[in-house]
């Protein structure tokens, strides 16, 4: 392809799988309406309320409409999520070959348009017209994901929502939901109302099942899923500070803990804590569909575990080789929980060989934890912090504001990631769902702070699981006409004055 060729190409990012320029232009205007088959409506209702706000354009639905919206069942082959996107001077057509599709061609619309359309507010004197296109598109990955610590610091569930639609303008479809560490518990259960009386004070609050179920909506509806994690056995002095009786010294009296880092007090294996966890998971599965149900298992200590008369027991009536044991033990047991009631327990590997072979991982210490576990036969999202923590400093400049110390991760780092590495096995490249980035917030006290390290990272990580290419001069060119749409979002380039903890 010609240079010149290239640079007329829509900026689109992630970049589509197949697409080819067309003639002329097609432009929305009062009179435009929508045409959805059976099947898409869902589509054209999400079309219509995220071009409202900004073009002010009704979008009625009618059968000779302008914008047709199709199922088109020769468009399975593409996937849940691929679609056929065309446009010209006599209107637009999307089809897929199911509501999926739909939703992930009606992000890639918005970004034909001209930024502004992205606004949420009215914008007056621009023209609402699209290239003429073709695109035929499909990801690599089914997991394209991000996830948010909101359990360090909470966030309102309004940044939530728009959280969501920056992931989904970007075909991200995940959104991982730490709802739950030593610093906070944000997770409602009604059987266990102390969780949030006592761990939601430090650093916000808690949600209510209502927030939660609207977000699980509104993210639906765009094309994202919320998986929810609850951290155990370790990660959880919040809710040892709600129930002493659930650790391994119940006459101890502790607080949520106001530090960083890994806290020693761990939950205890006796039959009131996994009483505890299948509670408390029953009531996250009654609350987030999700597949896939995320349990934690990083940074445990087993110091606890040594000397607590509780464990020593288990470990004998359980004939475990010793205390370190209990771990694989008690996530064995929270994820047949899981497992029982039809969803997939997801849990951290610092090894890629820790954990049962029915769970699915994500490798966060090193890469080639991930190939471990593929080789054991796990499903595996790769989550390597050299690459996909965005808590870490973009760069090591003086403007950069504090980070997770120790490590730089700059946008070239993320955009050259692959989760599948070309020196692994077919069969061990089968095994990866994805890939996702990482928001821990210790160092993160605002939202703004957020989305500055967020983005554009996530543009290069989006780029990376939805076509797997590797260009990095094509992509920095189009992140550069991307940058407008970010402006336009309001997502903060630069932070001034740079924020403390």
């Amino acid at each position: 392809m010609s240079t010149a060729l290239r640079t007329s190409l829509p900026h689109l990012v992630p970049q589509p799988a197949h697409l080819t320029a067309a003639s002329g232009r097609f432009t929305f205007d009062g009179a435009t309406a929508l045409a959805p088959a059976p099947g898409a409506e869902g589509a054209a209702r999400l079309l219509r309320t995220l071009l409202a706000p900004a073009t002010g354009l009704a979008l009625p639905e009618r059968s000779d409409g302008e914008v047709v919206l199709a199922l088109d069942p020769a468009l399975r082959r593409l996937g849940d999520e691929g679609y056929r996107l065309t446009t010209g001077p006599d209107g637009v057509r999307l089809a897929a070959g199911g509501p999926r599709g739909l939703t992930a061609g009606v992000q890639t619309l918005r970004q034909l348009l001209p930024p502004q359309a992205l606004s949420d507010r009215p914008v007056r004197g621009v023209p609402w017209s699209v290239p003429g296109v073709t695109i035929t598109d499909a990801p690599r990955f089914p997991w394209r994901g991000a996830m948010l610590d909101v359990a360090r610091r909470f966030r309102p569930v309004s940044f939530l929502h728009r959280w969501v639609d920056l992931l989904a303008l970007h075909k991200l479809n995940v959104l991982h939901l730490h709802l739950t560490d030593d610093q906070g518990w944000r997770m409602p259960v009604p059987a266990l109302p102390r969780l949030t009386e006592v761990g939601g004070h430090p650093h916000g609050g808690a949600y209510t099942t209502a927030e939660l179920r609207r977000l699980v909506r509104h993210a639906a509806e765009r094309g994202v899923t919320v998986v929810p994690e609850i951290e155990m056995p370790g990660h959880v002095r919040a809710a040892l500070a709600a129930y002493p009786h659930l650790g391994n010294r119940p006459d101890r009296t502790l607080g949520v803990w106001d530090r960083w880092g890994v806290c020693d007090t761990v939950l205890g294996v006796h039959d009131d804590a996994l009483a505890f966890c299948r509670t408390v998971l029953d009531e996250v599965m009654d609350v987030f569909p999700s597949p896939h149900v995320h349990l934690g298992g990083d940074e445990c200590p087993t110091t606890e575990w040594h000397t607590a008369p509780a464990a020593l027991r288990r470990v004998a009536e359980e004939g475990l080789a010793g205390p370190g044991a209990l771990h694989g033990w008690l996530m064995d047991r929270a994820g047949r929980h899981v497992l029982d009631a039809g969803r997939t327990p997801v849990a951290w590997t610092g090894t890629g060989t820790d954990l049962p072979p029915w769970f699915t991982v994500m490798a966060w210490l090193d890469t080639d934890h991930g190939r471990a576990a593929a080789r054991r036969g796990h499903d595996v999202v790769m989550a390597p912090h050299r690459t996909t923590y965005l808590d870490y400093p973009q760069s090591a400049g003086p403007d950069e504001p504090p980070g997770q110390p120790g490590h730089v991760v700059d946008l070239r780092a993320v955009h050259d990631t692959d989760p599948a590495p070309a020196r692994w096995s077919p069969e061990e490249s089968s095994r990866v769902l994805g890939t996702q980035g990482q928001l821990w917030t210790e160092y993160v006290p605002t939202g703004a702070h957020a989305e500055y390290l967020a983005f554009p990272r996530l543009c290069a990580l989006a780029e990376t699981a939805w076509t797997g290419r590797r260009d990095w001069t094509g992509f920095s060119r189009r992140l550069h006409h991307h940058r407008t749409r970010l402006d336009t979002l309001r997502v903060p380039r630069r932070l001034s004055p740079a924020p403390t903890r």
